[in-house]
């Protein structure tokens, strides 16, 4: 699979938060060329350096914008809270580009973790309204930041639902998704089925506190 990416810069926009940082730290190890991106220049380079040193992948470190303009694909990575400025900020940056969104609208109260409601249905469709000129993906919504980041787990046991419109972009970051060990990535509808999928990260969570696990998703009864 990687014969497909070997050309491809990733770029992960918030990068250096533990999602971000997990999902980069697994594509430098696989031998992409990664680039973090952040509102701090200083912080993503700080984190590009380490993950540099620990993978012994290339991981350079950028403001969010010129990380942005860096990536063949680009992950986004960002806080929901912050997920609809910063698109519109990289409208320019982004066009033309593959863009993987996988932030996950949640609210959390005393009764734990909740889906919000998004106007335009998912964050990914916010995505998509936002960057008319990008092609979006929705990946990587239910994969645990603890698993990605720790060098002691040799693999990652989940699939990773790919949601799109665009038949070459799908596979792509299907094909992004299988570079990580343990992870098969799943195609699972079109745009308009992210809400579920990200949705479920609420659930995800909720077992995790109960059982005190990792738990992710997989789908039976495919031959890929």
């Amino acid at each position: 699979m990687l014969s497909l990416l070997a050309d491809r810069v990733v770029t992960v926009l918030g990068g250096t938060g533990p999602q971000g940082r997990g999902l980069a730290r697994r594509f430098a190890s696989a031998g992409v060329k990664v680039v973090i991106g952040s509102r701090s220049a200083e912080r993503a380079a700080d984190t590009a350096t380490a993950l540099a040193a620990a993978t012994g992948g290339d991981v350079t470190g950028l403001d969010n914008r010129g990380a942005a303009e860096a990536g063949d694909i680009v992950v986004v990575a960002v806080p929901w809270e912050g997920h609809g400025e910063l698109l519109a900020e990289m409208r320019g940056q982004l066009a033309g580009k593959v863009v993987v969104d996988c932030v996950n609208p949640l609210g959390f109260d005393k009764q734990g973790p909740f889906a919000l409601k998004v106007d335009e249905g998912s964050a990914a469709q916010q995505a998509a309204a936002l960057l008319p000129d990008s092609t979006v993906v929705g990946a990587f919504h239910n994969v645990s930041a603890v698993l990605l980041e720790d060098p002691e787990a040799a693999q990652v046991d989940t699939d990773v639902l790919v949601l799109g419109d665009d038949r070459e972009a799908t596979d792509l970051v299907q094909s992004l998704a299988d570079l990580i060990p343990g992870v098969r990535g799943v195609y699972g509808g079109r745009l308009r089925n992210a809400h579920q999928v990200e949705a479920l990260t609420a659930n995800l969570i909720s077992m995790n506190r109960r059982y005190k696990a990792h738990s992710g998703i997989r789908v039976t009864d495919l031959d890929r």
